[in-house]
């Protein structure tokens, strides 16, 4: 796997880039509905699409937190962290093409987070890996 220009590795290659107007998310949007996905679709699963292709999209960097939830336990795999393993916040971010994604929320302090919030796209460190070092992931924090 390629590093990112932020000097890490993406934890999986092909779901996030690092851009020259900043990170995005990669997917995919019909041409027939215009419906997006995130990560890339092969097919249109909209129930009333009149048929499309689907064409790469890339999506963000800016969100509204949704809703969030503070992981107070290690979640099993496939699930990437440092040991030993400290608690993140997940969040639920509505982005403006039309997509809902969950993310890592980057932020010193969960009770500071409120819904509605605006939140923009990061890539950070996920944990290190001893064949891949350093693996990048995408993230939100408060804009």
């Amino acid at each position: 796997m390629a590093q990112d220009a932020t000097g890490g590795t993406p934890v999986v290659e092909g779901l996030f880039a690092q851009t020259a107007d900043g990170p995005r998310l990669l997917g995919s949007r019909c041409s027939g509905c215009g419906t997006p996905y995130f990560p890339r679709a092969s097919v249109c699963n909209h129930p009333e699409c009149p048929g499309g292709t689907l064409e790469s999209a890339a999506f963000g960097p800016a969100g509204t937190l949704w809703s969030w939830a503070v992981q107070n336990y290690p979640p099993p795999p496939p699930a990437r962290y440092d040991e030993p393993y400290s608690p993140y916040t997940l969040g639920l971010v509505d982005l403006a093409e039309g997509l809902r994604v969950l993310a890592r929320l980057r932020s010193a302090d969960p009770a500071r987070l409120r819904a509605g919030m605006a939140v923009s796209l990061v890539l950070a460190p996920l944990c290190r890996d001893a064949s891949r070092g350093e693996l990048l992931t995408w993230q939100f924090e408060p804009a």
